[in-house]
């Protein structure tokens, strides 16, 4: 940490400096004459390079592509993990990175044009839009809410009130540390609080009078107004041996080169735990039986005896062998969506009650075929019929499903949404936020260096080396009304068609 700090402080006389001492200093003890001819090939190299330099920067640009802002950093600045006093890490250093790096505000601006599905933060943050948000309503966030995170001065602070489910709070905190790490001095102060819990609990009903308290979760539903945030297996999911996605998300690109999608299975597959919901149980009649065949294959997870024998049939990346994948949700929403929607086999979704912070730019029979929660085998089974009919527009259904995943939900654009949630949100605070009197500061730091096993390995994986050289990708406009009826009837009318066809097809069996 000091010897990067100590480098860019220097500022660029001191490495130029370094540089030609480098390069200039053996050749002191060579004669004048060899020195002048050396000098003179030198000036004649450099003078070459440049001017080539100067053509092509000529022959390939147009005034149009030249940006007021800075050209990206030639040399990135990093940051690593400070551990020198590995587990008794208690504090942040005093050095800490958001206030060194300020001027780091002059990044060149992006030229990427969010994500379609960034526009659904506009409608999350709608509800506060005329009021604003008060001190008083996010600390009614504070019933339900497992810690609350306050940024001031680009440093994080945390008062935690309850205990989640495993370490989905420690991994959603460690998101936050690393998107203040990629935008140093760019994210402006904000006070928030968040629950880790699965189902949304700000509902539309309580609050037709009054504005609803502010409260982050990782899923929604359209009679609650919870704001969604990306789910805490983005960096990890230590206890069941999920990587960070960045690295998770290279390992399912391979794994779906492995089997070209004719010689897959040609059915529809799902493994996961069928006891968080009834919805799942009733999945379980689906699969193959003596009397039946709903072209299902259906496998039970046990994570006890993974975790007891390495998670060896738990590898996401080699799950990509059959051409159709079922999507199900589990108590409320599944953190698997993103993995199966990533095989190039189409996704069988049977219909979701909720939504995360990506799904709502989903389209049925673009990126996914819908299927009946009423009647899940019969809906399969025409699925996988269909699909083993119609292979090219099945393929291209998987492929449109991957591309969205590679491309969309890559990690940067996950930091993107998450900055442009919380820029838009700060904005809306009607009053500056303090530390609270119980909070705790946070900073990579004590958090990685205090960890141990799979935790500490994940955070190390998806930790944030330094800042990003260009800024967030561009944000679109807000929807207006009839924009967004339009989506809304568009997904509802494709599967309807879905409901028409498949109501046709069993017609035709029974007579």
């Amino acid at each position: 940490m000091q010897q990067v700090s100590s480098i860019f402080a220097s500022g660029s006389r001191g490495i130029h400096r370094h540089f030609s001492e480098t390069i200039w200093q053996p050749l002191m003890a060579t004669s004048t004459s060899s020195v002048r001819i050396l000098f003179f090939s030198v000036c004649l190299f450099i003078g070459l390079f440049i001017s080539t330099h100067v053509f092509d920067t000529t022959m390939h640009s147009s005034p149009s592509s030249i940006s007021p802002f800075p050209e990206k950093l030639s040399n990135k600045i990093e940051f690593p993990l400070n551990c020198t006093l590995g587990n008794l890490t208690q504090t942040c250093p005093n050095d800490y990175y958001p206030k060194r790096f300020q001027n780091l505000k002059n990044v060149s601006e992006s030229t990427h044009i969010c994500p379609e599905f960034f526009r659904w933060i506009h409608e999350d943050l709608r509800p506060w839009a005329e009021t604003g948000i008060t001190k008083e309503m996010v600390d009614k966030g504070r019933e339900t809410a497992t810690f609350r995170l306050v940024i001031v001065n680009g440093r994080a602070y945390v008062e935690k009130y309850k205990q989640p489910y495993q370490t989905r709070d420690v991994f959603t905190i460690w998101g936050f540390l690393q998107l203040l790490r990629r935008y140093p001095g760019q994210l402006p102060d904000l006070d928030l609080m968040f629950d880790c819990f699965d189902w949304p609990l700000i509902h539309k009903k309580d609050f037709h009078e009054v504005a609803p308290p502010p409260l982050f979760r990782y899923c929604g539903d359209d009679d609650t107004l919870d704001i969604v945030f990306p789910d805490w297996s983005f960096w990890g999911w230590a206890e069941i041996n999920i990587k960070p996605w960045e690295s998770l998300l290279k390992d399912l690109d391979e794994g779906n080169k492995r089997t070209k999608w004719v010689d897959r299975d040609p059915y529809a597959y799902w493994k996961g735990n069928p006891w968080v919901a009834e919805h799942r149980k009733d999945l379980l009649e689906c699969n193959v039986s003596d009397t039946d065949d709903w072209n299902a294959r259906i496998y039970i997870q046990d994570w006890i005896h993974e975790e007891q024998h390495g998670f060896k049939q738990s590898n996401l990346a080699n799950q990509c062998v059959h051409r159709f994948k079922i999507y199900i949700e589990g108590s409320a929403w599944s953190v698997s969506e993103k993995y199966i929607l990533a095989c190039d086999s189409m996704t069988l979704m049977v219909k979701p009650h909720y939504y995360d912070f990506f799904t709502r730019g989903l389209m049925p029979v673009q990126h996914y075929w819908p299927v009946s929660m009423d009647d899940k085998c019969k809906s399969i089974k025409f699925a996988v019929d269909w699909g083993n009919n119609h292979t090219k527009k099945v393929q291209k259904i998987g492929r449109e499903a991957s591309s969205f995943i590679q491309e969309d939900l890559k990690m940067d654009n996950v930091y993107d949404y998450m900055f442009h949630l919380l820029t838009g949100y700060s904005k809306l605070l009607k009053y500056k936020p303090t530390i609270p009197d119980n909070a705790i500061e946070l900073c990579s730091e004590t958090m990685a260096c205090t960890s141990e096993g799979l935790a500490k390995r994940f955070m190390e994986e998806s930790i944030v080396k330094g800042p990003t050289d260009v800024g967030p990708c561009t944000m679109q406009t807000p929807y207006d009304p009839q924009t967004l009826n339009s989506i809304l009837e568009r997904k509802d009318n494709l599967v309807k068609q879905v409901e028409k066809w498949e109501k046709e097809y069993f017609e035709k069996q029974t007579n």
